[in-house]
């Protein structure tokens, strides 16, 4: 890739099935065994629109790696030859929210204008959602005039209701946690659950004066329950993707070199991918470490036993076993798309009548607060981790919140990950020099 900071570098696109890319998947592992590598760094990104803006991010997020590996020693104490890799899958983001540490984007102040779907949102949700065109054309003119009537705001919800439970007619989706059921999305009063997130948007109770009107905030709220809606898309992808993707095409991987220390890093949804990518790897295979950065995933995702059903565990549990170092959990509670949007979509999906609940604990993403419930892990300070403090094996959670801690809403610091130190961290997690 052109200007990319970092070589040996290649990327591997899926498609939303977690159909990989033969050719791209062929060039990695003759690139691999070409370059005689001893690491290969792969990170997965979250909610980006398409190739150049994952690509952009992978530039800026490898940037301090080659000062960091130049002359570093692998596990073995011989000198590390690391090669990098970003993987390319079809998720989607909306215009207006900021992009991963976009420093133009990063002070944004909480929205108060018009909700609309400008030509790349709408360009991107029929890219999401294939055969979506009249769908989307609808919700945008909603959107755009903002009518005072509930029977149009009840169409609102309806329509997305509709995108989101069509595209679940493809490939299974994958709960976090065992036992649990399909989403059931956008159930319950349209006008309930999105004044909740216009409160939600506005950090509290939001006085109507903010967005202009009670109906105005009504179909800001709106706004951001498509905006909610989609990622749950996103989220069922990255497992797809993950699972039947990466971890099989690891498994070739591994098959042709066997002696490569393999390093997974995702963002978001990215983290998702990667932790359900352990899932998917065949019995020959495992990975050398997995650094999860903000990842949008229950934090019981690994959990043996769920604290309020303790027959029931993670999807994950278990899983961490797959990885031959530590499983490190980057959280910051500068993460507002985690700590708020996250899990009052997750209680929207199951339960409308608690959306102005305060509980987070059960619905809580792993980005937000670390792994939970999850015997013998460790939980750190990132000056800690830095100074030696991470687990050889195991699961730790590492308090980010002294870096990650740029931007304004809706999502706050969720993407504010280029950063020196989380570079050093993903080094440490696989024994990479230091």
């Amino acid at each position: 890739m052109a200007g990319t900071p970092v070589e040996p570098y290649w990327e591997l696109t899926f498609d939303a099935d977690g159909d990989v890319h033969t050719g791209e998947r062929d060039g990695l592992v003759a690139g691999v065994g070409r370059e005689r590598l001893t690491d290969l760094v792969i990170f997965a990104h979250g909610w980006n629109n398409d190739r150049p803006r994952a690509s952009g991010l992978y530039r800026r997020f490898f940037a301090p790696f080659p000062a960091l590996v130049d002359g570093a020693a692998g596990a073995d104490g011989a000198e590390a030859r690391v090669g990098y890799g970003g993987v390319i899958w079809p998720s989607m983001r909306f215009a207006d929210e900021p992009a991963p540490d976009f420093p133009e984007r990063a002070l944004a102040t909480t929205p108060t204008g018009p909700p609309v779907l400008d030509a790349a949102t709408r360009q991107a949700l029929t890219a999401v959602f294939p055969r979506s065109e009249e769908t989307v054309a609808r919700l945008a003119e909603l959107l755009e005039r903002r009518p005072e009537a509930p029977e149009r705001l009840a169409e609102f919800t309806g329509l997305v209701r509709a995108l989101v439970t069509a595209d679940q007619q493809g490939a299974g989706f994958v709960q976090d946690l065992e036992g649990e059921s399909e989403p059931t999305v956008l159930a319950g009063d349209p006008e309930v659950v999105c004044k909740a997130f216009a409160d939600a948007l506005a950090g509290g109770e939001a006085p109507a004066e903010l967005f202009d009107g009670g109906w105005r905030k009504l179909w800001k709220g709106a706004h951001e329950l498509l905006r909610q809606a989609s990622y749950y898309t996103m989220k069922r992808r990255a497992g797809t993707v993950g699972e039947r993707g990466l971890g099989p095409a690891l498994g070739v991987l591994a098959r042709s070199a066997p002696g490569l220390r393999v390093h997974l890093v995702g963002h978001s949804f990215g983290a998702r991918l990667m932790a359900f990518g352990l899932r998917g790897l065949p019995e020959e295979a495992s990975v050398s470490s997995l650094t999860l950065l903000q990842g949008a995933f229950s934090h019981y995702a690994f959990s043996s036993r769920l604290p309020f059903d303790t027959r029931r565990g993670g999807a994950l549990k278990g899983a961490h076993r797959r990885v031959r170092g530590p499983v490190v959990c980057v959280h910051s509670r500068h993460d507002s798309a985690l700590g708020v949007m996250y899990p009052l979509a997750s209680r929207l999906a199951r339960d409308a009548d608690s959306v102005l609940g305060i509980d987070n604990t059960r619905w809580g993403a792993m980005g937000y607060d670390g792994i939970q419930a999850m015997d013998g892990s460790a939980r750190l300070s990132l000056a800690r981790a830095l100074d030696g403090g991470l687990p050889d094996e195991g699961c730790a959670s590492v308090d980010a919140s002294a870096v990650v801690s740029r931007g304004g809403p809706p999502s706050g610091a969720h993407g504010d990950i280029c950063h020196d130190e989380l570079a050093r961290l993903i080094l440490l997690a696989g024994r990479i020099g230091g």
